[in-house]
């Protein structure tokens, strides 16, 4: 876990190597580690997340989404993850309107991150 500082915004970004996060309580873990730390996102490899993350039946990546939304803090799903958006016109679009939003941001990699993620 190391913190920087992107286009002004504050970040934490996870280890790509981890445990899978794959509950709304894992997304409360990482925003507890937040705490005292005035981050502004989370970045998270696509690697860490469960494969459910991205099957929106699943209804994990709304409520990841939505508890980080409750504290004020954005998401960052850093990574490729054309295989997941390519099984699914329901993801291609869940993360077409994400990034259209730019609240919370779907990029797949450093590039793009600096490129998209604004305050």
């Amino acid at each position: 876990m190391a913190e920087e500082i992107v286009n002004g915004i504050k970040l934490l970004v996870l280890d790509a190597a981890g445990p899978a996060l794959s509950s709304e309580a894992d997304a409360l873990d990482i925003i507890g580690q937040t705490y005292g730390t005035e981050v502004d996102a989370i970045v998270v490899p696509a690697e860490r997340l469960a494969p459910e993350f991205f099957q929106l039946s699943t209804r994990l990546a709304g409520g990841f989404m939505q508890k980080l939304q409750n504290y004020r803090v954005r998401l960052v799903v850093l990574g490729d993850i054309d295989a997941h958006v390519m099984q699914s016109k329901a993801l291609a679009d869940f993360v077409g309107e994400t990034n259209r939003i730019g609240q919370h941001l779907f990029v797949p990699d450093r590039a793009a991150l600096f490129k998209n993620l604004k305050a």
